[in-house]
């Protein structure tokens, strides 16, 4: 499971550092005032990437706010703070996508929600969901 690859969420300071973990950051060529960012590092868990990568996917997909009758049934019982932070993370993650895929390639916009899902993962897992 992903969960046993990673461990203890804890030992990441922040969200960012988890994203770094995962290789889901910007890479930079810097010297002196020139700053040149690459493409992500892929340094870190490729399997967890790939995961991640392949789950923001389907924030191509469907209506921003609306939800499934499947899904609201699955969230069913849950703790309230718990379905508005997961809705919160739908809605953002929806919106992200759509935006950066209307002036970028496909796979950018992907992987863009991939590193911002990787953050809300951190944050549910660390009781960070407010």
């Amino acid at each position: 499971s992903a969960i046993v690859e990673i461990g203890d969420f804890n030992r990441f300071p922040s969200a960012d550092r988890f994203a770094a973990y995962l290789g889901l950051v910007p890479g930079e060529h810097s010297s002196s005032t020139n700053v040149r960012r690459t493409g992500i590092t892929k340094k870190g868990n490729s399997h967890l990437r790939t995961l991640l990568t392949e789950s923001a996917q389907c924030y191509s997909r469907g209506q921003i706010g609306r939800k499934s009758k499947a899904l609201k049934a699955r969230q069913e019982g849950n703790d309230l703070a718990v379905i508005a932070y997961a809705d919160k993370a739908n809605e953002r993650l929806k919106r992200k996508f759509k935006r950066i895929a209307f002036t970028r390639p496909h796979n950018v916009a992907a992987t863009a929600v991939a590193r911002e899902l990787a953050c809300f993962v951190w944050g549910m897992m660390t009781d960070h969901i407010n």
